[in-house]
């Protein structure tokens, strides 16, 4: 399938898709400059974008694969690709794979997730068999027990492992309990996740001759983000051009960012895709440009519609619906998603204010009391968070009381940050 010009694209959902016809009505119908666009709201997105009276769709769902996505709620949200579609989306990925180091003849194990639509596993599968170089794929999962997953491994000399940090963390967790290493292993493909210090320590016991890189940058939702770029900085990337059109936004202005080392929230435009068009859509991250044109970028963390907390994707919509269904005396003035990392794994802390003037604000029991409600609605929304504290992936979440002069603001418009990822990332 062509990578689409812009202007015929913008022309074909005004004319196709009712939630982008909504979108543009009011503009002048010869637009074809991306930033004369508006940004697409995400809630607004996917209450559009639904499995009946479907608004986003350009036509009717018969020639497709369809994929989960977390979108901006609980309710899980689903991304429709046609072959055409799909074929571009993972040959390009494919591409970015020699840039982070797949060489000819590598045995590859793909140790992503596969089943109840996600994407990942076959995603990563498609893109090693549609990269310009030869491989040997092994399709193992990450749902494959440790038990046998090392003897395949070890049977095949893999010399590349690919999944999410977790995943990998888990895998050198079993080998070093066992006092083993894969010493054929030369690297491994992480994604999904951000890879912090401590794991690339543990990473390096269990497999002693192996560079952890980031095998490139996507999602299901918001589709090609950026291929790597060797050598150096595992965060920086480089758009895919000319399938992608990466933008950097100011937080307070929605301006477009042009100078290197300014962060932002990182938007997104597909010109190869108008099943699901995506235009001018959040990816859900914060970037800096490194070179601004060349197209690099630096990734900074989760932005503020939602954030990653180990294998875990949560959005502060979440939060405010939980806090909202807990606290039925309104007690909470404000809210924010705080991401720690402590003892090698992440955890979420809800900052929750309440007003000087509570008269239950020095009540330690009953602001407990609230706290656990509030805990207990978020997860029975986002059951994935109790699964990874019980298999050990993450912390519970925990909630911390403070008043709103300690939720911090954007020192530029004074807005309220909802995300703040406290995390290291070097």
């Amino acid at each position: 399938m062509p990578v689409h010009q812009l202007s015929d694209l913008i022309r074909y959902v005004r004319h196709n898709s009712p939630f982008y016809a909504d979108l543009y009505a009011d503009l002048p119908p010869d637009v074809d400059c991306l930033t004369d666009l508006p940004v697409v709201g995400q809630s607004d997105f996917w209450a559009a974008n639904t499995l009946q009276d479907n608004r986003v769709l350009t036509a009717p769902l018969e020639e497709a694969s369809v994929f989960k996505t977390g979108g901006t709620t609980g309710a899980p949200k689903f991304s429709c690709y046609t072959r055409e579609e799909w074929q571009e989306f993972v040959t390009a990925f494919g591409h970015g794979l020699v840039d982070a180091g797949l060489r000819p003849g590598h045995r590859v194990a793909d140790l992503f997730y596969a089943g109840e639509l996600y994407a990942s596993f076959l995603f990563i599968l498609d893109s090693l068999s549609h990269a310009p170089v030869s491989s040997v794929r092994l399709p193992i999962g990450g749902g494959a027990p440790l038990e046998t997953t090392v003897p395949t491994l070890r049977d095949f000399a893999a010399q590349v492992v690919a999944g999410t940090p977790t995943t990998l963390c888990r895998l050198a967790e079993h080998l070093i309990a066992d006092s083993e290493q894969l010493a054929d292993v030369e690297l491994l493909f992480f994604g999904g996740e951000a890879l912090f210090d401590d794991q690339r320590r543990l990473l390096a016991r269990a497999f002693p001759n192996a560079e952890a890189r980031s095998l490139g940058y996507a999602s299901v939702d918001a589709g090609l983000l950026g291929r790597p770029v060797p050598g150096g900085d595992a965060r920086t990337h480089r758009a895919f051009t000319p399938h992608t059109v990466v933008e950097i936004l100011d937080d307070a202005t929605d301006e477009p960012i042009r100078e290197a080392g300014r962060p932002g929230r990182v938007v997104v435009t597909q010109l190869f895709r108008r099943l699901m068009p995506v235009i001018r859509y959040p990816a859900g991250d914060r970037a800096e440009w490194t070179d601004p044109e060349a197209g690099v970028f630096r990734i900074l963390g989760r932005a503020e519609e939602g954030v990653r907390v180990g294998p875990v994707s949560l959005y502060s919509q979440d939060a405010q619906a939980a806090v909202t269904a807990a606290d039925t005396d309104g007690r909470v003035v404000g809210m924010q998603l705080v991401v720690r990392r402590w003892d090698g794994r992440d955890g979420l802390v809800l900052r929750l204010a309440v007003s000087p003037d509570d008269p239950g604000s020095e009540d330690p029991a009953g602001l407990d009391t609230l706290a656990k409600s509030v805990v207990a609605e978020l997860e029975e929304a986002r059951p994935f968070y109790p699964d990874a504290v019980r298999t050990g992936f993450v912390h519970p979440l925990s909630v911390e009381w403070v008043r709103h002069r300690d939720l911090v603001v954007n020192p530029r418009s004074g807005k309220l940050v909802r995300v703040i990822d406290e995390r290291p990332t070097a």
